[in-house]
C-alpha cells in the first residue's frame, strides 16, 4: 500500500495513541502532521515521535492525503466548516468522534464527503483496542484498507455494513471497558472488606481478569464452555454463578447495552 500523508486534526489521547502505534510499526513520522490548539500536546508528540506539528488546522489538512478528525463532537461542526474548501473528493476523511454521523459531516462540509467513521475504545491507548468502522459512500477499497491499517495500529478492527451498527459497536466494545471496570471495582471492594490490603486486593482482581481474558483469547471454544469448565457442580464457583443468575445478571447486561445504544442515538440527534 502506498504510504499517504496523514494529518490529525486534534491531538488528544486517542490521536496520540494512533500516531504512536503508526510510528512504532514503522510508518514514517515525516508523513504525519498533528494539529492542535494546545502547543504543549504538539511539543510532546513531536518530542516523542518526531511528527510534524502545527496549530493551523487548514494548513495541516491541505498538505495531507488523509485527514483524521479527532476533535470533540461539540466543536466538530466548526472544524468541518473550516476545512470545507478542502473537500474536493481527493482527500479521505476519517472520524474518530462518537455520535457524529455522515449526515452531520455532509451538512457541515456542505456536500458529500469521502469519509470513514471509526469507533475506537479506550484500550486503544495501550495498543489493545477494538475499533468498529463504517465506510460512507464515495470511499473505495483502498480507502478502507488505509483506515483499517490506521486503526490496527492500536488494536483490532471490525467493519459494519450499516452506519446504525456503529451504535452496536459502542455497546459491545466502545463503552464496554467501563462495564468490566465496574465489575472489577465491586470485586476489589469486597476483597478489601474481606481483609486484604488495597495493593493485594487490586493484584488479585486485575491478575484474575487478565488471566480470564487471555484464556478466552487463546482457547478457541465458546465462552459459555470456558465458564462451564471452571464451574464444578455444587462447588463454590457454581454457588457464585447461581447467585449472579438469580439476580438477573444476563438481563442487567442486556439492558445496559440497550441503554448505551439508545444514548448514542440521542447524542447524534443533539448535535
Amino acid at each position: 500500500m502506498e504510504q499517504k500523508r496523514i494529518a490529525f486534526i486534534g491531538a488528544g489521547n486517542m490521536a496520540g495513541a494512533i500516531i504512536g502505534g503508526l510510528v512504532g510499526s514503522g510508518y514514517p513520522a515525516s508523513l504525519i502532521t498533528a494539529s492542535n490548539r494546545s502547543e504543549g500536546k504538539l511539543e510532546a508528540l513531536a518530542g516523542e515521535y518526531g511528527t510534524n506539528t502545527t496549530t493551523d488546522n487548514l494548513a495541516a489538512a491541505a498538505g495531507a492525503d488523509v485527514v483524521v478528525l479527532g476533535v470533540k463532537p461539540n466543536i466538530m461542526e466548526k472544524v468541518c466548516q473550516q476545512l470545507a474548501e478542502l473537500n474536493d473528493g481527493k482527500r479521505l476523511f476519517i472520524s474518530i468522534a462518537a455520535g457524529v454521523t455522515l449526515d452531520h459531516f455532509e451538512r457541515w462540509f456542505g456536500r458529500p464527503v469521502p469519509l470513514i467513521r471509526t469507533m475506537p475504545n479506550t484500550p486503544s491507548l495501550v495498543g489493545l483496542g477494538m475499533t468498529g468502522l463504517y465506510a460512507g459512500q464515495g470511499t473505495n477499497q483502498e480507502d478502507k484498507a488505509l483506515a483499517d491499517m490506521l486503526m490496527r495500529a492500536v488494536g483490532k478492527t471490525a467493519w459494519v455494513k450499516t452506519e446504525p451498527e456503529l451504535d452496536h459497536i459502542i455497546a459491545v466494545a466502545g463503552s464496554a471497558p467501563a462495564y468490566f471496570f465496574l465489575f472489577m471495582e465491586a470485586m476489589e471492594a469486597k476483597a478489601i472488606e474481606l481483609g486484604f490490603d488495597h495493593v493485594t486486593a487490586r493484584e488479585l482482581v486485575q491478575q484474575t481478569a487478565s488471566g480470564a481474558s487471555e484464556m478466552v483469547r487463546r482457547r478457541d471454544m465458546p465462552i459459555r464452555e470456558l465458564r462451564r469448565q471452571v464451574t464444578s457442580p455444587g462447588g463454590t464457583t457454581a454457588k457464585a454463578i447461581e447467585s449472579f443468575q438469580a439476580a438477573g445478571l444476563e438481563k442487567l447486561v442486556s439492558d445496559a447495552m440497550d441503554a448505551a445504544i439508545s444514548r448514542a442515538r440521542e447524542m447524534a440527534k443533539e448535535l
